[in-house]
Order: C-alpha cells, then structure tokens, then sequence
C-alpha cells in the first residue's frame, strides 16, 4: 500500500499548480484523504482535507485559493493551488485514512513529499 504524490514545482507569484497523490495496493477503503505541508523551521500544518464523500476543510491560510477534490473511484486526491504565494512555499505531504482488506481497523498512510517554490 503506497501513496504515490506529484506536481510540486517552482512558480511565480500568482501562478497556480495542481498536486495529485494516488493511493495503491490492498486497500478496502479510503475515508478521509488530505494534504499537509511543512516549511523550513516550521511545524507541519494541515492545508486541506476530504472526507469520503464531499465534505472538505481547509485551512484559514488557504481558503478561496486552494481546492480540494477526489477522483471517483476514491483512490487520488488533488490540490488545485491559485494564486500562489511566496508563503505557500513549503513541501507537500499526502495522507490517507484507510482500511486494508482482511482489516477493520483504519490505519494512516503517507506520501512522499513534493516540494512547491513560489518566487516573489
């Protein structure tokens, strides 16, 4: 079971990119599914998150900017980022609350992080 994320890159100000993470392997379900990100000396802090079905949350920082969304099947998530700016600059890490087949228990996954650069 992996998450598997990209899109990160360098931008200017103002531009905008779209992170994806897909999720993979023996997975029976995926409850809630987000982004997080972490600046240098920073502490990691929640960006966005959708739940199962449409409910999504974000944070303060992002809102009106930023979008969350979940393919059909479930399994990837995105990040629409607009209006990027310098302070976004940060590496993006994907997470997933899921169960595994043979499984009732929830258990947290996380993707590899891709990095996102805004120049001013």
């Amino acid at each position: 079971v992996q998450l598997q994320a990209s899109g990160g890159g360098l931008v200017q100000a103002g531009g905008s990119l779209r992170l994806s993470c897909a999720a993979s392997g023996r997975i029976r379900k995926i409850n809630d599914m987000g982004w997080y990100r972490q600046a240098p000396g920073k502490e990691r802090e929640l960006v966005a998150i959708i739940g199962s079905g449409v409910s999504t949350k974000y944070a303060e920082s992002v809102k009106g900017r930023f979008t969350i969304s979940r393919d059909n099947a479930g399994n990837t998530v995105y990040l629409q980022m607009n209006s990027l700016k310098p302070e976004d600059t940060a590496s993006y890490y994907c997470y997933a609350h899921f169960v595994r087949y043979g499984s009732s228990s929830p258990s947290t996954l996380w993707g590899q992080g891709t990095l996102v650069t805004v120049s001013s």
